[in-house]
């Protein structure tokens, strides 16, 4: 069934989860969007990311949708708000039973996701072969907005924070590099040892002469990973310290990310901050082939095994970075 763009005035974007998973759909909303430049669009999200969605250059409004279980009773609550709002469209990005029945429910005629999780509520689908891996998620994302008749050829990821926001107080060095350090995934398979960043960032610091800000909130089990008191000189631990716009201004103004495959690869990507990755490459559906940072100029060191990745590795490649941009010799 083809969507006449004349007769969609309203549309629901759907993408309650983490943090990389939101930011790597922001070139499928603008998609959509341009699709239908009459409309409105309302996306759906985690509480903790309301603030950033803000910042989406073609959202106009910002709903708040835990990703967890709910009670029938929430179900029902929120079904009557979306259907009182009168949605023509919605896209569900992250496939949810729990939204597939709430947008049948609440009338809305366009229900775009993918066929699982109760998909024969939904009037369009295509099958979610994201765990094959075997394409980005970016564009992955793009496919499933074609279904709208969106053109998906622009796939520029891009996140425009602003320039008076600040860093929440954290005091970055005005007019010499600097590298953000984020150590933290959600998925211990995904880990570089934090022994191993560790003394990364002190091998930066003392012979790269870089400061390096260890970055990020830890979460759940990341909570019972300590860093050391005292990690030396030219290192600083502002871990838990910042929002996530706050960490998105610091990223724009980094000269590097060195991370592990977490949200903040996609973060600095979309601010335009190059990056280094620290990638797994044995697990079809989470390498970098699928969740690497999107565009150029970006490093990916990966191997089968984490564990084999050296400090001195990672480490050359930071100072050869340095070298050809900054032209900064040791």
């Amino acid at each position: 069934m083809r969507i006449n763009p004349e007769s969609v005035k309203n549309i629901l974007l759907v993408r309650n989860d983490r943090l990389g998973e939101f930011i790597l759909n922001i070139p499928a909303f603008r998609a959509i969007m341009a699709r239908f430049p009459n409309a409105k669009a309302t996306v759906v999200v985690n509480p903790y990311l309301r603030e950033l969605a803000r910042h989406v250059d073609c959202v106009n409004e910002v709903i708040i949708w835990e990703n967890k279980k709910h009670k029938l009773s929430e179900i029902v609550k929120f079904c009557r708000q979306i259907r009182k709002n009168k949605y023509d469209m919605c896209v569900i990005f992250n496939p949810s039973q729990e939204f597939n029945i709430i947008s049948f429910f609440a009338g809305i005629p366009v229900r775009i996701g993918y066929n699982r999780k109760s998909g024969c509520l939904l009037t369009h689908k295509i099958s979610d072969k994201k765990h094959i891996g075997d394409t980005h998620e970016i564009e992955y994302n793009l496919e499933l907005a074609a279904l709208s008749g969106a053109k998906v050829n622009c796939q520029e990821l891009f996140l425009d924070i602003g320039g008076d926001l600040g860093w929440g107080g954290i005091d970055l060095p005005e007019h010499s590099p600097f590298i953000a350090l984020h150590p933290w995934t959600s998925d211990a398979v995904k880990e570089w040892p934090i022994n191993n960043f560790c003394a990364l960032a002190k091998r930066i610091a003392a012979e790269l002469n870089i400061k390096v800000f260890i970055i990020g909130a830890r979460a759940g089990r990341q909570k019972d990973i300590q860093l050391p008191q005292n990690l030396g000189p030219g290192i600083v631990d502002i871990t838990d310290k910042t929002t996530l716009i706050h960490l998105a201004g610091i990223l724009k103004k980094c000269s590097l990310l060195i991370s592990a495959d977490s949200g903040p690869v996609h973060l600095a990507s979309a601010v335009k901050a190059p990056v280094l990755a620290i990638f797994r490459n044995d697990m079809p559906g989470k390498t970098s082939k699928r969740w690497g940072p999107w565009g150029k100029g970006h490093i990916v060191v990966e191997k089968s095994d984490l564990c084999d990745i050296t400090v001195n590795e990672v480490f050359d490649k930071v100072k050869e970075f340095f070298e050809r941009k900054y032209n900064i010799c040791v």
